[in-house]
């Protein structure tokens, strides 16, 4: 299994943030996500993927815009949104995945 595969396939829901250190929006969400993974503890994984060393992966899941966030759990895409999110959505759309 990938690495990536292996990222994803957690019996926790696992939020991906597609980023960039240069992308504006990006670097807004780094407070905001803190937030999600401590409001989370272990019920939750938030994972950063740095599309300038990740292209490839950045390419095959047709990411565009940044940042874009995606809920995985046990393999499954179960969300995907692209731009800013506050950290109470995201908290909410984890929780549903609990």
């Amino acid at each position: 299994m990938s690495k990536f595969g292996e990222l994803i396939d957690l019996r926790v829901p696992v939020l991906l943030d597609f980023y960039t250190e240069w992308n504006d929006a990006s670097s807004a969400m780094h407070p905001v996500l803190r937030d999600v993974a401590a409001a989370l503890g272990d019920k939750g994984k938030v994972i950063k993927i740095n599309v300038d060393k990740n292209s490839q992966l950045a390419e095959a899941l047709r990411v565009k815009t940044l940042p874009t966030l995606m809920i995985y759990k046990e393999g499954e895409m179960k969300w995907r949104q692209s731009g800013e999110q506050d950290a109470n959505t995201l908290i909410g759309l984890m929780q549903e995945y609990i």
